[in-house]
């Protein structure tokens, strides 16, 4: 069975699954949730609440990647995939330590590819947000470039509507690589800067230079709320297969898919052994 930890403030509660990568299973305010609820189904990460993603975001391509010279060899981890894909952080299990309305989660023994890291979730609830803040230190030999992110799900329902500010989108390929990228000045359809639904069907996409806030709408099926990210985090990846689907996700991340094969690397941060980075994401809602 898997062990779950509660935070509770308020009417609002969050769970916490350590043992899944250091996920949460469960925000809810009230009956409400505000991230789509976890369906049990242990064996996949991706039916959580949110997940984490350390030491990079979404998909490397080409086996791996060169940096400074040397190649580093990037394995597929997951079945199904081409690539790898989120790091190793959401596939590992986290130690935990509570205190009233406050978790800490820890992750010593981060290892994927060329990457040994540490990680550590500092994770708060008030009775109107949950706030966590995400440390990645180098443990390696080796500088290397890092990257994180946070994948929260959230319902998706026939009152849905996003609102965000971004400079540009990445188009996508048949493997989920980035193939052009689009100022959105020039392409209207791709604005979300006022309301507005989801596309009805699919769309999987990287939107550079987000400005750190989205704000989501829902219907009373749901709680509507205001994400928050840290200025590291300016990229945002929207991803829902359509409209009869129950969840889309709106990830703050830093770097863009497949950042390691694209022109200057962009978002990704070096970091020298025993150096760190701090990202963190803010979830809040107005209570009614």
């Amino acid at each position: 069975m898997v062990k779950l930890t509660d935070l509770k403030a308020g009417v609002a509660r969050v769970v916490i699954a350590p043992e899944l990568g250091g996920g949460i299973a469960h925000l809810e305010v009230g009956d409400r949730p505000v991230l789509r609820p976890w369906d049990g189904d242990a064996s996949n990460p991706f039916t959580l609440a949110s997940n984490i993603l350390a030491p990079f975001s979404n998909r490397i391509s080409q086996g791996g990647f060169d940096w400074a010279g040397e190649s580093h060899a990037v394995e597929a981890n997951l079945t199904g995939e081409a690539f790898p894909i989120h790091g190793d952080g959401f596939q590992k299990a986290w130690s935990i330590s509570q205190s009233g309305s406050q978790a800490q989660l820890m992750l010593l023994n981060g290892d994927i590819g060329p990457w040994r890291y540490r990680a550590v979730q500092d994770i708060e609830l008030s009775e109107t947000a949950l706030e966590i803040m995400l440390t990645l230190t180098n443990t390696g030999p080796d500088s290397l470039p890092f990257g994180c992110g946070f994948h929260p799900w959230f319902p998706r329902n026939a009152g849905t509507r996003v609102s965000f500010d971004a400079k540009a989108v990445w188009l996508e390929n048949e493997q989920f690589l980035p193939t052009q990228k689009l100022y959105l000045r020039d392409s209207a359809e791709w604005c979300f800067g006022t309301e507005r639904p989801l596309p009805a069907g699919w769309i999987n996409n990287t939107f550079s230079n987000w400005e750190g806030t989205a704000r989501i709408y829902q219907n009373r099926d749901a709680y509507p709320c205001l994400i928050q990210a840290s200025e590291n985090l300016s990229t945002a990846i929207v991803y829902s297969p359509g409209k009869n689907t129950n969840f889309f996700c709106f990830e703050p991340v830093s770097h863009p898919v497949d950042a390691f094969h694209l022109s200057g690397s962009p978002g990704l941060k070096e970091l020298a052994p025993h150096q760190s980075l701090k990202a963190s994401m803010k979830i809040s809602w107005n209570l009614e």
